[in-house]
């Protein structure tokens, strides 16, 4: 069952450590999941969360500062010594350590790394944090169980055993020549039913999925995720055996991805969270709402050149159907946008544009000419002449029509000049759709009406 929060719970702890309850602090938190901690640690105030960080043992704690929300674990970590630090740093991962440290300043890295009593440990993490963010090298960590291809069987299951105990979980077994360079991968299973005296090289699988250290993170969630895989070893240009990235690692990237995407399609600029500052909300927000005020003026002097069209009185309402041809403009062209910027993400969108042109041009037909015959009957009950309601009908068909198109090759365009797509799916195709909603419109009905 999972545990849950509740205001007892806050409340009993809140006044343990008001009394300085040590062992009863200990034994509350003896049975629950560090990242159940974590959440509670995110409810406490700060220094109450400080007393419990400093309270439980390292080994715990450690694992609670991977799980907390990012603003906590850094006030929390202001608040300690290099020394603590170290401490934590030396129980977690290598790249877990890597990215609690990647958040201090330079000089206190320095600090902490000098802390650290394992040089080792110390000299992976340092290599961790000199290469580039968002790539397979920031990514990976160090530990993981490698054998050399001379090795017999029952060496291999000695030095097994010994490297085991560094790594939480084995996913895999890489085979290594006497470079280090990755030759393959080893099967528990060949391993156990083998004799004791046959070599490795006579077992070992030479198939084996890698990535280069300095792949994109994005792609390396790709090929995972593509061939369902736990772990992929990480190599250097020489395909020298570096490290390991895991599920666990690429899940955080899917989910940043996610968030940011999300963001960016709901016209975010950066990335804020509800209680992030007053200030930060405002940056994260501004822009879009200035690029969606322009996006209005614009529509604006569209309409002011349709003048005629407001002076003759037969056909002023006309404007009254401005906001649907907007509203469906912006909204055929986020369904479309959205389609495609899941379809980029996942490596689906390939084989020819022009295909795919046809596609959107096919939908679009069926979906205009379905909501233009709505059109023409809640016009006709009105009481709207035909030619009022042919002109509101082929206008909104057209517009349907461009509006799919720009969904659907803005994101493509974006993302082959390096930009992400899911910038395609927020305000600034809304916004772009209604300008030439608005246009097509006018320009149409004044055409079909002959103003």
């Amino acid at each position: 069952m999972a545990f849950e929060i509740t205001n007892d719970f806050l409340e009993n702890l809140t006044e343990l450590i008001a009394i300085n309850n040590d062992p009863a602090i200990t034994e509350l938190f003896e049975d629950l999941h560090y990242a159940d901690i974590a959440e509670v640690l995110d409810e406490l105030d700060f220094d109450e969360s400080i007393y419990i960080i400093k309270l439980l043992d390292s080994e715990k704690t450690s694992e609670i500062l991977t799980e907390l929300d990012e603003d906590t674990r850094e006030k929390i970590l202001e608040n300690l010594s290099a020394k603590e630090i170290a401490r934590e740093i030396g129980e977690m991962d290598t790249d877990d350590a890597a990215d609690i440290i990647g958040e201090l300043s330079e000089e206190r890295q320095r600090n902490v790394i000098s802390a650290l009593k394992d040089e080792e440990h110390a000299a992976d993490i340092k290599e961790l944090l000199s290469y580039d963010d968002n790539s397979a090298g920031a990514l990976m960590g160090k530990e993981l169980v490698k054998v050399y291809e001379t090795w017999t069987v029952a060496g291999c299951m000695r030095r097994i055993r010994a490297q085991a105990k560094e790594v939480s979980r084995v996913h895999s077994i890489y085979v290594v020549d006497k470079q280090d360079k990755l030759i393959g991968r080893l099967s528990l299973k060949d391993l156990i039913v083998a004799k004791n005296e046959q070599k490795i090289s006579e077992i070992y699988i030479d198939k084996v999925d890698a990535v280069n250290v300095n792949e994109d993170d994005e792609e390396v969630a790709k090929i995972m995720s593509k061939y369902d895989l736990e772990a992929i070893p990480v190599v250097d240009d020489n395909n020298v055996l570096l490290g390991r990235i895991t599920i666990d690692d690429i899940v955080d990237v899917l989910k940043e991805e996610a968030d940011k995407d999300y963001q960016l399609a709901n016209g975010l600029t950066q990335d804020v969270e509800a209680d992030d500052t007053v200030y930060e909300l405002v940056k994260g927000r501004l822009p879009w709402l200035i690029l969606g005020l322009f996006g209005s003026l614009g529509a604006v002097i569209i309409m002011q050149n349709f003048q005629t069209i407001m002076d003759n009185p037969d056909y002023k309402a006309l404007f009254f159907f401005t906001p649907l041809i907007a509203a469906v403009a912006g909204n055929v062209g986020v369904q479309s946008s959205a389609i495609i910027v899941q379809g980029l993400a996942n490596d689906l969108i390939k084989g020819s544009l022009w295909r795919r042109l046809l596609k959107e041009i096919s939908i679009s037909l069926i979906n205009g000419f379905l909501l233009s015959i709505i059109i023409i009957v809640f016009t006709k009950i009105l009481g709207f002449p035909i030619s009022f309601s042919l002109a509101i009908s082929i206008s909104l068909m057209s517009v349907i029509i461009i509006a799919s198109l720009i969904g659907t090759f803005v994101p493509i365009i974006l993302d082959k000049r390096g930009i992400d797509p899911a910038l395609a799916t927020g305000p600034f195709i809304t916004t772009s759709n209604d300008i030439f909603g608005i246009l097509i419109y006018f320009s149409i009905a004044k055409i079909i009406l002959g103003i």
